[in-house]
């Protein structure tokens, strides 16, 4: 046995001892607090704390460290139980064949087996039934937020396209590998016991806890059920304070060759983030243009043919109409370029097209074969692992679900009835 896990087991021991003295204090010995009546009992939240100390590879734990832990395991419990009790409201009931395939997932997210898993939790005095208990609130949970708010949210196009618009401004930019931890701010005077939970996280990252499993007891973001793990994504897409530290964060995730940077607490609205740099890469994406072009050459710029273009780009032509177009126009030669990346065409081109969506025009530009017009036929976003239509549809909903889902657990923690034993 390992001295860090003598520590633990030693800790933990000294906290069963802590829990049965105060029983004696409590109306009803061994209980920790009730949620609505329903009862939390100290030997629940002592498993949370194992497995959370289990899952995460904590190391070096002090007293200090133990108390919080003893909270994060007390405010998980008590977000499950309203959990669960919400979906009981709805007649909701997870299978034990759904909290298998769940377990299932988590073991393959972490490149393991179940039976690997479970032996774990059993050397470290953790019975599987605890964890299963937490996988069973976050199906639960998903399933009625799902049904509660699922066929309310809809996803227009227009906000299609402005997701697709915000993909091609950024389609070069660098893209990040990142995973996040959120901790939000429950209510007014919760900063300082907020603070302290960032804390105990930013020691145990140091002492080398894994960020994926703290970040699955700790965050509060909805990707905590994955670790944390947010994928490849661009400053663009990440909040403000985090964007503006991402440069920073490449150059140590560069001089670490590769092996990581990891972000102090960032203050965000509402609360406060760390994220984990894991990959670092320069725009794989590119804005491909499908184009046809209208030259009028120089030998065949007058004033005249000048004004008919202008006025012919005017009306806003497709691209099915501009081989007509060209021949309403003296010189002109009408070419269809076909499909072209934007940084393929000349920088005056390429800021000239940057604002235009399917069917506008650049208007007359002045070059040095004469006067060209281009017509914008089709706009997409080209390269790996760039996201479909139906993709950012499901991406912008899930977002949508997440923002509607927290609002709601803040509401059952409002409204419901949390004694707290001492």
């Amino acid at each position: 046995m390992t001295c860090a896990k003598r520590i633990v087991l030693s800790l933990l021991a000294s906290a069963t001892l802590l829990w049965g003295a105060c029983a004696h204090a409590q109306t009803t010995e061994g209980v920790a607090a009730l949620v609505n009546d329903e009862p939390i009992t100290t030997v629940d939240v002592r498993n949370r704390m194992r497995l959370i100390i289990a899952s995460t590879g904590m190391s070096q734990i002090d007293e200090g460290t133990l108390a919080r832990i003893q909270d994060q395991a007390l405010r998980g419990l008590i977000d499950e139980h309203l959990q669960l009790q919400a979906a009981s409201e709805y007649d909701i009931e997870v299978s034990d064949g759904e909290i298998t395939n769940s377990l299932l997932d988590l073991a393959d997210r972490n490149g393991t087996t179940v039976d690997v898993i479970v032996q774990d939790l059993q050397n470290s005095g953790v019975d599987v039934s605890t964890l299963r208990h937490q996988l069973e609130a976050e199906i639960a949970w998903q399933i009625i937020v799902n049904g509660r708010y699922g066929s309310r949210i809809r996803i227009s196009e227009q906000q299609i396209e402005l997701a697709l618009e915000r993909l091609a401004a950024s389609a070069s930019q660098p893209q990040y590998r990142i995973f996040e931890m959120l901790f939000e701010v429950a209510g007014p005077g919760q900063e300082e016991q907020t603070i302290q939970r960032v804390i105990t996280v930013m020691n145990q990252l140091q002492q080398g806890a894994t960020f994926p499993e703290l970040a699955r007891q700790f965050s509060d973001a909805p990707s905590a059920a994955n670790g944390g793990d947010i994928g490849w994504i661009t400053a663009s897409q990440l909040q403000p304070e985090v964007a503006a530290i991402m440069p920073q964060m490449r150059g140590q995730y560069e001089q670490s060759g590769g092996r990581g940077a990891l972000s102090n607490p960032i203050e965000v609205p509402g609360g406060f983030m760390v994220i984990a740099l894991v990959g670092a890469r320069d725009g794989t994406t590119t804005l491909q243009y499908d184009l046809v072009q209208i030259t009028v050459p120089t030998s065949a710029v007058t004033d005249a043919t000048r004004a008919n273009l202008t006025r012919e780009l005017a009306a806003d032509p497709s691209c099915s109409q501009a081989e007509a177009v060209s021949g309403r126009i003296a010189g002109a030669i009408y070419t269809p370029l076909g499909s072209i990346a934007a940084d393929a065409v000349l920088p005056a081109i390429r800021d000239a097209l940057q604002p235009l969506d399917e069917g506008e025009n650049t208007g007359v530009l002045q070059s040095a074969v004469g006067l060209q017009a281009l017509i914008v036929c089709d706009r997409a976003i080209a390269g790996p692992g760039v996201p479909t239509r139906d993709d950012l549809e499901g991406q912008l909903r899930g977002q949508q679900l997440s923002l509607l889902s927290r609002r709601w657990l803040r509401d059952l923690r409002r409204d419901s009835t949390v004694e707290i034993r001492n």
